[in-house]
């Protein structure tokens, strides 16, 4: 079965820079026989988070309890998806506000971790593109790697490109042929991890762990601490 991998651009330029890598991404999922999809986020309407998991964590579920935008019907695609690759522009050196509202109300499939055992984004593998005549492509890139791994997705090598220049970024080969391994490689670590849905294991004995490493601790404390105070008493003593 191809790898279905959402191609998501979060600019509100259809032909701008984000899409140009995008297009060159696409390419990679297709050659490493990927199914892609490219989707305009700012074609959705995508409102704010409401912060429901902070007042009750059983609030928040997918789908979101918020029905009159468009994320839950976005929500779908990703949680259909394998792999997603997401392109922003820099804005203020971080990602497009359009893409951070998508990000928080995402907390919706991570939370469903209390609900079924599981986040809806375990498993799946994710890149990363951003583009801007400035600085900030690596911050905004660490951003998206942090939070999407800590919802469950995979980041795969040589799972990022990026441009920060005035000139033309088709004139970045670079930049292009890295944005085309972002694709291949989401495609590739797909096909290799999709046997397995769930990564993040709930039901362990935190306590009887806790209980452990506080033993150990007391243990090698009880063995560390004199022999560290030892030649400071020793000094003392000879003072004296």
């Amino acid at each position: 079965m191809k790898p279905k991998v959402l191609l998501i651009n979060a600019s509100p330029r259809d032909n701008g820079w984000s899409q140009k890598l995008l297009l060159a991404a696409n390419y990679g999922v297709l050659d490493a026989k990927g199914e892609p999809e490219i989707v305009h986020l700012y074609k959705y309407v995508i409102k704010p988070c409401m912060g429901c998991v902070s007042s009750n964590p059983k609030d928040c579920r997918f789908p979101c309890l918020i029905e009159d935008d468009d994320f839950n019907k976005l929500g779908e695609k990703i949680v259909n998806s394998q792999g997603l690759i997401i392109s922003t522009p820099l804005y203020w050196y971080m990602v497009s506000g359009q893409l951070k509202n998508l990000i928080d109300r995402l907390t919706s499939m991570e939370n469903m971790i209390h609900h079924i055992g599981r986040s809806l984004l375990d498993g799946k593998v994710a890149g990363f593109l951003a583009a801007g005549n400035d600085s900030g492509s690596i911050t905004a890139i660490s951003y998206l790697m942090v939070t999407f791994n800590s919802m469950g997705v995979h980041i795969p090598p040589w799972a990022l490109a990026y441009h920060n220049s005035k000139a033309d970024i088709l004139n970045n080969k670079e930049a292009i042929l890295s944005a085309y391994n972002v694709g291949y490689n989401v495609v590739k670590t797909a096909k290799k991890v999709s046997s397995m849905i769930k990564w993040y294991k709930t039901d362990i004995k935190i306590e009887k762990i806790v209980r452990e490493i506080e033993n150990v601790c007391n243990k090698r404390k009880q063995i560390t601490i004199p022999t560290r105070i030892y030649p400071l008493l020793k000094k003392l003593e000879d003072k004296n």
